[in-house]
């Protein structure tokens, strides 16, 4: 039977493989910087994970578990909606700012028509979006925002969020001359300007 890692050890390993495939992308990063990154051998690294592809879903699963631990609980109904909604945004643009490879391997995913492994991760988290409905509905029911369809008040942070961050190397380059601080600073400002564009679309007249 396979001995299972330390504790330690795994979070080691996931968190190097994060910094990696951050830096070099998923095609770039290579087992072995991997490897001498969490101080271990490749050989080792390969008898528990076996290949680059399911090391790189294990980080995946890994890093959105940390996300959606954050979240979870923002929608309890007893809490405002627009402090919910500014804390979301605000953990959102922080997790896929800092681990850029987790939009763009689900749009990969979705380009190929491999949309199980993501869903899956999702519902092992603990998140029901059927939650964050009825939250919605019911802030709409007691007058607290204008009568909007859930699913395009979801839809619609979501995009706001995620565009800037997988456009990078366009508009840091075209917006802000390739200055890494400046593009930073801009997505500091993006925060209050998405809870902005938001409110004013949900609060009553």
């Amino acid at each position: 039977m396979r001995e299972k890692l330390s504790e330690n050890t795994e979070e080691k390993i996931l968190e190097a493989a994060k910094e990696i495939f951050v830096r070099e992308g998923k095609s770039g990063a290579r087992m072995q910087e991997i490897a001498d990154k969490a101080g271990i051998n490749k050989s080792l690294l390969h008898y528990y994970y076996r290949s680059k592809e399911k090391l790189f879903y294990t980080v995946f699963k890994f890093v959105f578990s940390k996300f959606a631990h954050k979240i979870i609980n923002l929608f309890d109904a007893d809490k405002d909606i627009f402090e919910v909604i500014e804390q979301f945004i605000d953990n959102y643009i922080d997790l896929i700012r800092k681990n850029p490879f987790i939009p763009m391997f689900i749009i990969n995913e979705i380009n190929r028509k491999e949309t199980s492994f993501v869903t899956e991760v999702i519902r092992e988290t603990g998140i029901n979006i059927d939650t964050y409905f009825e939250f919605i509905q019911r802030n709409i029911d007691l007058g607290k925002i204008k009568a909007v369809d859930p699913k395009q008040l979801i839809i619609n942070i979501l995009s706001l969020c995620i565009f800037p961050i997988i456009s990078r190397p366009i508009v840091q380059i075209i917006l802000y001359d390739d200055n890494k601080n400046a593009y930073d600073k801009f997505l500091d400002q993006r925060k209050k300007e998405v809870n902005e564009i938001i409110f004013t679309m949900i609060k009553p007249n």
